[in-house]
């Protein structure tokens, strides 16, 4: 039987709670029954310090007789639900307490209570003392120390069939006050662990009807908690049933701030791409189409003229240019494709070395001279780094410049100006490319980096990009290990920024250098 998310949940807060309250029930009673055993163990030592004092030093003194000791001892026993024995120095059980449960008299103080006694003398104090007790305390354990206070929990080496607690106490008698004490033997207490297990019981009943009462409260708790948690998430998974079903309009309808809320969000934002990815498509095929069939409806056009005779001979090699154009423009568009899918597919091969990307710049920004000139843009050089000397692969960070350069380019209108700021934090150099131009939008951000993505400016105005220089400038920076990012506002222009990896090598500054590396007045070339 398969089990739901909720019932997995409760089964294990059940575990969780059950263990949980089990080891506390044990924790209590282990530390409560040791409590209670050594607060037996001190009272048992004072009253055998007590019962040496009242009534053993008037039988050491010959006051009293054997018989009237046993009468004081079940008198103690009685009041104290102990087992009492004094033992002499040689180790002789003298007297022992035969403790009577139904009545309880003071001990006589005259020979004629010995009757009295004797007539108990049969009864034990336990059910489960063995009825042959050794005269002899050294017949019990032949290494019992008399003249050690001590306590022992358990059958008294077997004397008795369940657990007491016994407590050795040593007697000491003084016959006079000048003279010095004498070992007098000792006195030993056996109370019975029933009164404490009784305890150790009630204890335990009175723990587990709270526990029993908390476990019912938190799993009334729970269920409730619970099912706030898995209602929605069973309505997102019967959400994102329906988008793997090609429903994207389903909404979650969960609008909390919570980590449901941001999954929700997600999927949502999810659904609202995936529903694009079919008009993504369709731009892909349109955009191909149309960079291929442009350059080849001219191919044609020119070629079918020179052929049949529209255009006269002394023309030809015009046109026959513009086929050349065109020839190379498919060969740039087909090789860009070629070099698009390696970088996606396998990865760019890069050739690490160490350069002056300040050079990298200068000679790639000579390039778009004419274009900038003709245009009427200016481009300045912003270097604020001490250290420009980068390891990468020349080539193709040559090539990323090439492509944002170009990309300000056809997106700035005339007149205005283009910045390539250097600028270092640490190891890292950052390249930024800001230009005054169109900006764009959000969305257009987020789209700039598939391949043949052009947006809508620059279809009418520059009909000769492929739409491939930002896609092959993201896998370059990414086979770096680098970062590059976008920011723009429309109507204010856009901000490429990407980082190269600095160089463990010093070169001359150049911080604080600016330079108009193209002016957008022709006259002052």
């Amino acid at each position: 039987m398969q089990h739901s998310l909720f019932d997995r949940i409760y089964l294990a807060f059940l575990a969780i709670l059950i263990i949980s309250f089990g080891f506390l029930i044990l924790f209590i009673s282990y530390f409560a029954k040791r409590s209670l055993i050594s607060e037996r163990i001190e009272t048992l030592s004072n009253e055998a310090q007590l019962i040496a004092k009242q009534s053993l030093t008037s039988y050491l003194e010959g006051k009293i007789n054997e018989d009237d000791m046993a009468g004081f001892m079940d008198y103690y026993s009685d009041m104290l639900k102990a087992d009492i024995w004094y033992v002499d120095n040689s180790g002789n059980i003298i007297a022992k307490s035969n403790r009577k449960t139904t009545e309880k008299k003071p001990p006589y103080q005259t020979s004629g209570s010995s009757t009295e006694t004797t007539e108990a003398a049969s009864e034990s104090a336990y059910a489960g003392i063995n009825a042959d007790i050794p005269e002899n305390i050294y017949k019990i354990s032949e290494s019992y120390q008399l003249d050690e206070s001590f306590s022992l929990v358990g059958d008294f080496y077997g004397v008795f069939n369940t657990d007491v607690i016994s407590v050795n106490m040593p007697v000491n008698y003084f016959k006079d006050t000048e003279s010095p004490s004498e070992p007098a033997g000792a006195l030993i207490l056996h109370a019975s662990t029933t009164q404490i297990n009784d305890t150790m019981n009630d204890i335990m009943s009175f723990s587990l009807i709270p526990c029993l009462v908390i476990i019912v409260i938190a799993f009334s708790f729970i269920a409730i908690i619970s099912r706030k948690i898995i209602r929605p998430i069973k309505h997102l998974s019967n959400v994102a049933r329906d988008y793997s079903e090609g429903n994207f309009d389903v909404e979650t309808g969960i609008k909390s701030k919570n980590e449901i809320g941001q999954l929700a969000d997600s999927m949502e934002y999810m659904a609202g791409e995936l529903s694009k990815l079919e008009q993504y498509r369709h731009d892909f095929v349109s955009n191909i189409s149309h960079d291929f069939r442009s350059p080849l409806t001219s191919i044609k056009g020119y070629v079918q003229a020179i052929l049949d005779g529209t255009i006269p001979p002394e023309k030809q090699e015009r046109y026959l240019n513009i086929v050349l154009d065109e020839t190379q423009r498919l060969t740039k568009l087909t090789q860009g494709l070629l070099d698009l899918n390696h970088l996606e597919i396998y990865g760019p091969y890069l050739k690490m070395s160490d350069f002056d990307f300040i050079e990298v710049v200068k000679s790639t920004l000579n390039t778009f001279e004419i274009k900038c000139i003709d245009k009427g843009l200016a481009i300045y050089l912003n270097n604020h780094a001490e250290n420009t000397i980068v390891t990468a692969d020349q080539t193709k960070i040559q090539q990323v410049i090439y492509n944002l350069i170009d990309n300000a380019i056809k997106f700035t209108p005339s007149g205005k100006r283009i910045h390539v700021s250097i600028y270092e934090t640490n190891d890292k150099l950052y390249v930024a490319v800001q230009d005054e131009g169109i900006g764009m939008s959000e969305d257009t951000q987020r789209r700039i980096w598939t391949r043949f993505y052009k947006g809508d400016s620059s279809r009418g105005k520059d009909k000769q990009g492929t739409g491939l220089g930002l896609a092959i400038t993201k896998e370059v920076i990414k086979a770096h290990n680098e970062t590059i990012e976008v920011s723009s506002v429309e109507g204010q222009g856009s901000k490429f920024v990407f980082t190269l990896t600095k160089a463990k090598q010093d070169q001359p500054s150049h911080t604080g250098q600016t330079e108009i590396l193209i002016s957008n007045k022709p006259t002052s070339q």
